[in-house]
């Protein structure tokens, strides 16, 4: 099974599916803060639809969080949140009513470069798992995220409300979502 192409079997899509269940069993805490919890609408029917993804950047400060759509323009996900942007987001334990937004291509690059440099053997796996060639992971990611045709885009997930300061001292931030 490569990440270059979607899941196509019921066991392929159970895998791709555990970690939601780590979520919704209520210990997303043990994914830590590399991983987050989207939840958002089925462009067609309307439904809550859910992904874990795997986060490629984050701003503290404002909340916000930056995600990659790793089949780009393909991933389910990506084509429900660019039909309707308004979404829920869980990191850990916290939950947070927001917007998804496309980055640009030129924003998209740096922020995969970033990404690359922070974590250079996950980016190596993943360019392996979606077949890319050889060559150092900083300039192909940086590569595939300024290209907006066949490139890997970059959605950030901002919260409505940022998270107060107090939330790093274990309060829950203003805009948690209640359960």
């Amino acid at each position: 099974m490569t990440f270059s192409r979607p899941p196509d079997t019921p066991l392929e899509r159970a895998l791709y599916r555990a970690p939601i269940w780590i979520y919704r069993l209520g210990l997303g805490t043990l994914l830590g803060r590399r991983f987050v919890l989207l939840t958002h609408r089925g462009r067609n029917s309307g439904e809550a639809r859910q992904a874990v993804l795997e986060v490629v950047g984050r701003n503290d400060a404002t909340g916000a969080i930056l995600v990659a759509s790793g089949y780009g323009g393909r991933s389910q996900w990506f084509r429900n949140i660019r039909r309707e942007p308004k979404v829920l987001f869980q990191t850990g334990r916290h939950r947070y009513r927001g917007t998804a937004e496309l980055l640009p291509p030129e924003e998209s690059s740096a922020a995969l470069a970033h990404y690359a440099r922070r974590h250079p053997g996950s980016a190596r796996g993943l360019l392996r798992a979606l077949g890319r060639g050889d060559g150092p992971p900083e300039r192909l990611l940086e590569e595939l995220g300024a290209d907006p045709e066949n490139g890997i885009p970059i959605v950030r997930l901002s919260p409505s409300v940022p998270p107060r300061p107090n939330h790093l001292l274990g309060e829950a931030p203003a805009d948690v979502v209640p359960r």
